[in-house]
């Protein structure tokens, strides 16, 4: 969780979502010198457009291995974005949890990581939360990261046998001028990936939705182009 130390070809699980942070995430492994094995859970989430930006970035990296899992989280809903809730475009209220928020799901997504990981020998787990310019999702909290790194050694044969993971949050304190710019230094494109939760029939990111507002003051912030078309 702190300053990665180089790894080369020791491999790694990185949860990409297909969105701007998971992309800057993996670009961080990658440089790092990790063999990056990237998981895409396909929860049947609204923006599936997600999983296609995922696709391409994978291949991007050169990730060893894609696996894309399918989990019906609409079977269980509670979330604007596996039910049928409409997705708020008024603007960020930081007062509140908002219905973007899906039941436990880094929770749920960390756990799939984890088991891969274990299950392919690696010790190393990625995933891009940040807990500055964001929604307000409890599971995107430093102490939820540091929780679940206790778990991992408690839930784990690796870790009964005293070889406990590592989970790295490199983008946990940064807010989103920051990763705009780490994608710039990385030389991503940032169409690449997909941070719209409720993309138009045209294919545009609508450009209204939290994640779509924090993403372009984000890149605004760090005066660096984005190169998604948004609807608004």
């Amino acid at each position: 969780m702190g300053m990665m130390e180089q790894a080369e070809g020791r491999s790694a699980v990185v949860l990409l979502s297909g969105g701007l942070d998971s992309m800057v995430c993996a670009g961080l492994a990658r440089e790092a010198g990790y063999a990056v094995h990237a998981l895409t859970i396909d929860y049947n989430q609204r923006h599936r457009r997600e999983i296609e930006a995922a696709r391409t970035i994978a291949s991007h990296m050169g990730a060893r291995r894609h696996v894309i899992l399918p989990l019906d989280l609409r079977q269980f809903g509670g979330s604007a974005l596996t039910d049928d809730i409409a997705v708020p475009k008024g603007g960020v209220d930081e007062t509140q949890i908002p219905v973007t928020y899906v039941p436990a799901r880094n929770l749920v997504f960390l756990s799939l990581t984890l088991a891969w990981a274990e299950a392919l020998g690696a010790r190393d787990v990625f995933i891009g939360v940040n807990a500055l310019d964001y929604s307000g999702y409890p599971d995107c909290r430093p102490e939820f990261i540091a929780g679940f790194q206790q778990l991992a050694e408690l839930a784990t044969k690796a870790g009964a046998e005293g070889r406990p993971f590592t989970i790295h949050a490199p983008l946990q304190h940064w807010g989103k001028a920051r990763i705009a710019a780490e994608a710039q230094r990385l030389g991503l494109d940032p169409a690449m990936s997909w941070s719209c939760y409720d993309p138009m029939p045209s294919g545009e990111a609508c450009g209204l939705c939290d994640s779509c507002r924090l993403r372009k003051a984000g890149f605004a912030e760090a005066g660096v182009l984005d190169t998604t078309p948004y609807a608004a």
